[in-house]
């Protein structure tokens, strides 16, 4: 999904209150954190992954992770990447009548 500057400035400001939901650390990016990042975002939609290893391969990692989950990099803010994918479910998105008001 891409989404422009107004829809990114949005998910942002909601973004900015979350704490990071899964850590990339030593071990690098598992299969298993994949998986936890795809269940976290189908219950939350937009999270927060904090990078405290790999920071020189962040972006990398970041377009890995978004590729793999299907999901939308926000931003990558410092060591922080903020992801958006809405839910399957129509009437479990909590952020797509916003979203649709953002696209013009």
């Amino acid at each position: 999904m891409e989404i422009n500057a107004k829809q990114r400035k949005f998910l942002e400001k909601n973004a900015h209150p979350l704490n990071p939901l899964v850590q990339i650390g030593g071990a690098g990016l598992t299969d298993n954190q994949i998986s936890q990042i795809s269940r976290l975002l189908e219950e939350h939609e937009l999270i927060k992954v904090k990078f405290n290893e790999f920071k020189e391969e962040k972006h990398d990692l970041s377009n890995q992770i978004a590729e793999q989950t299907q999901s939308t990099t926000v931003r990558l803010i410092g060591n922080t990447l903020i992801l958006y994918r809405p839910a399957k479910e129509t009437n479990d998105r909590k952020f797509e009548k916003e979203l649709n008001k953002l696209k013009k």
